[in-house]
């Protein structure tokens, strides 16, 4: 198994998402073909069968789906 893709959430995020973040990182071919992954169980959040489409992710969560992982992370700090 590889290692997890690192997501990182734009500035004033709080939140990514489920369909938005698999197609972010190229998990799914477009925000459809996400939510059809999701729909069919295929998708996994910290280990948990997820079927809601606009499930909120934030920093520190995992999500998997075949055979590939993304872990979500927060925004970088600007200095000042």
């Amino acid at each position: 198994m590889s290692s997890p893709v690192e997501v990182t959430l734009n500035e004033g995020s709080e939140h990514i998402a489920l369909c938005d973040l698999l197609k972010h990182a190229g998990l799914s071919e477009s925000g459809g073909a996400a939510k059809m992954l999701i729909a069919e169980g295929a998708v996994r959040v910290d280990g948990v069968t997820e079927t809601r489409k606009r499930c909120k992710i934030r920093p520190g969560q995992v999500v998997e789906t075949g055979g590939q992982t993304v872990k979500v992370i927060g925004p970088a700090i600007s200095p000042g």
